[in-house]
């Protein structure tokens, strides 16, 4: 069983430290001792709650991407050709870069909701170190 110090499992959830405690305290997360004596919780269940944080807006069209990411646009950068436009979503940055043509018709500024669909053929995954 991988655990994850509290810490941790809030920078993955995106939440205070605080708030993990608090789901700790609820019930929502298994509490536990990780081998230093430091509050802990199980790797599979903060697996499954960022999964289920993960799912769609239901108000989203249908689309056969899998990665779409709600956030707050918080950057346009536009020259005549291209923009460059920026999202925060939770505790994810997404950058992406568009015709300045589409931007306009899309209305992009910064503080509007929107959302970013990912659609790749690669994905590369790094496993992080022990601290």
């Amino acid at each position: 069983m991988t655990l994850l110090r509290v810490s941790e499992a809030a920078r993955y959830l995106g939440v205070s430290d605080d708030t993990v405690r608090r789901w700790v305290t609820a019930g929502r997360l298994t509490g536990r001792t990780d081998d230093a004596g430091k509050a802990a919780v199980d790797g599979v269940e903060v697996a499954a709650l960022a999964r289920e944080a993960s799912n769609e807006p239901d108000d989203q069209a249908p689309t056969s991407a899998r990665n779409t990411f709600a956030g707050l646009v918080t950057r346009v950068v536009m020259d005549t050709v291209m923009a460059q436009v920026e999202l925060q979503c939770g505790p994810f940055r997404v950058v992406s870069l568009m015709s300045a043509e589409a931007a306009r018709e899309l209305g992009l500024e910064p503080g509007m909701p929107a959302t970013a669909v990912v659609k790749a053929t690669t994905v590369i995954i790094n496993r992080e170190t022990a601290p």
